[in-house]
């Protein structure tokens, strides 16, 4: 498996479950702790922080410490790269296999 299928295997896994789209949704507005993230998504704090985890292991998003506050944000500059390779690669001319 080529290193841009792994990183994409490990996107799918980020983004393929509904709670953490919405986490991501949540957070392409903005920067958020997880305190505002239990309250849009409307789960406990422990639910949130296991997909904020998940998350973070994927390279979907970047945490940033405050205080004793952590914001969360979408890491773009590692999602953009992600798909622009993904395309990239799309584009490359594939072979044609003739029948015999």
């Amino acid at each position: 498996m080529t290193d841009l299928c792994k990183e994409i295997n490990k996107f799918g896994k980020g983004i393929g479950n509904e709670t953490r789209y919405r986490i991501v949704q949540a957070l392409l507005k903005g920067r958020k702790t997880v305190g505002e993230l239990t309250a849009i998504v409307k789960l406990t704090q422990p639910a949130v922080s296991q997909h904020l985890k998940t998350l973070r292991e994927c390279g979907i998003v970047t945490d940033e410490r405050r205080g004793q506050e952590v914001f969360y944000t979408v890491n773009t500059e590692h999602t953009l790269h992600l798909l622009k390779s993904l395309l990239s690669d799309m584009q490359k001319p594939k072979a044609v296999l003739k029948r015999t």
